[in-house]
């Protein structure tokens, strides 16, 4: 049997491990409630409404901008406040309360894909004074992961259908249907093809051993150098005509044809200037409407005549439209030719001199 003093060493040592077991829980106590200030310090309480607690707990912690500042405290349904009915109470520090706005907002996120909710509250934008007490805070929309499955079960749907007219295709083209079946499928079309690569085949050894019109033009030097002798004779032209050499080069160097151009030009302008001022005979004709209206009289008198002419009018007109009166007048002047020719033969015939004495 035990002895008293045994069970009051066994005693002192539960004791001494309860007491230690309730220090160590202070301590977890303290080190929980350290991110919102302390275990004994004023709190603030915060407020706001959200359209679905996208599964939020009590207890759940409220970070701001990634720093956590408090925790939620009460999440409940109150239908008067439809379209955001659930409402989050939190509570935070109030060593954070210098860092929130009255128009900071806050927004429910989730921890990674799997994991627990949190409210989130930024002042990023904000400007405002500090939030009072049970202050409401602004909500922001954030993608729950229920919209996020939502949205890609669309785009699981897509790719199913996707799937489906791929396999369709696959299907369509095994069959040999279609333009590209018969394509696939026809073993004709390989032949084809595969007599196609020998044919090119054949053509590229030719051109790479110098062999016909292109394998000439790829492997002869001589087209190279008539090229590289049509360059320098090229060249040795543009160097002449920059240095003034032949009728091109003086054309381009020499100051004197622009001289002279220069000078043509301005004669010209002197001479149109000259004729705009009705100066001379040609300023007469463009100026002086008296002179104008003498040149038009003279201009139809000389169309009158030669109309005349044109009709046989007159012995010009007769002469040149009258057959007979050319060849009467060529046959005369024929005649007259022959009598001067015998005139100068022997005058004496035809020059005889009378004298009489009265």
């Amino acid at each position: 049997m035990p002895s008293r003093k045994d069970i009051q060493w066994s005693q002192l040592r539960v004791g001494a491990l309860v007491l230690i077991a309730l220090a160590v829980l202070i301590g977890l106590i303290f080190l929980m409630s350290g991110s919102t200030g302390g275990l004994f310090e004023r709190k603030l309480l915060l407020r706001a409404y959200f359209v679905n607690a996208a599964g939020l707990k009590d207890g759940a912690p409220v970070t701001l901008e990634g720093v956590t500042i408090g925790n939620v405290i009460h999440v409940r349904v109150m239908p008067s406040r439809n379209p955001t009915p659930v409402e989050v109470t939190m509570q935070v520090g109030s060593d954070f309360r210098q860092n929130l706005h009255t128009d900071s907002t806050a927004s429910i996120s989730q921890a990674g894909v799997l994991g627990d909710s949190f409210v989130d509250v930024s002042s990023v934008r904000a400007s405002g004074p500090p939030p009072p007490d049970n202050a409401e805070l602004k909500t922001a929309s954030v993608a729950s992961i229920q919209d996020v499955i939502g949205s890609s079960q669309v785009s699981i749907q897509q790719v199913n259908e996707l799937t489906k007219k791929l396999g369709t295709l696959v299907d369509t083209l095994n069959s040999k249907k279609g333009t590209a079946g018969e394509l696939i499928n026809d073993p004709g079309l390989y032949k084809k093809l595969d007599q196609i690569a020998g044919n090119i085949q054949v053509i590229s050894t030719a051109i790479a051993g110098g062999n016909g019109s292109l394998g000439k033009l790829i492997s002869d030097d001589t087209l190279y150098m008539r090229a590289n002798a049509a360059v320098d004779k090229l060249d040795k032209i543009t160097t002449d005509l920059n240095d003034g050499k032949g009728s091109a080069g003086k054309f381009l160097k020499d100051d004197s044809l622009y001289n002279n151009l220069n000078s043509v030009l301005a004669n010209t302008k002197q001479l149109t200037d000259q004729i705009n001022s009705g100066k001379g005979a040609l300023g007469m004709i463009a100026k002086d409407p008296a002179f104008a209206k003498k040149l038009d009289d003279t201009v139809e008198k000389l169309d009158s005549i030669l109309k005349g002419v044109d009709e046989g009018k007159g012995s010009l007109g007769q002469l040149v439209q009258n057959r007979s009166v050319y060849d009467h007048l060529d046959q005369t002047l024929d005649q007259t030719q022959q009598l001067v020719k015998g005139i100068r033969e022997d005058p004496k015939k035809y020059l005889v001199i009378h004298m009489k004495v009265f």
